[in-house]
């Protein structure tokens, strides 16, 4: 089981601040697969993955990152400074 975050219009997109998810991914893309397709709303934030960014147990990786081991997956748009 793997908690799942969702922050700023990710989680308006898909109406949950946190989900518990029992999946088999791999890796953070085919964790992003089958969140898709668990429901319009899903599908419909995961669409554009350029805006998307992700962190593993609270450090930034990339999509292509194992899951092995993860009890947490944030996702988040691009942050900006000022």
């Amino acid at each position: 089981m793997i908690d799942v975050l969702y922050f700023a219009w990710l989680r308006e997109r898909i109406g949950a601040r946190v989900e518990q998810i029992d999946t088999n991914a791999a890796t953070v893309a085919d964790l992003v697969e089958e969140l898709k397709g668990r429901s319009e709303a899903h599908a419909l934030a995961f669409s554009d993955m350029s805006s998307v960014r992700v962190a593993i147990d609270q450090d930034l990786t990339e999509m292509s990152a194992s899951l092995g081991g993860a009890r947490e997956v944030a996702f988040f748009p691009p942050m900006t400074g000022g």
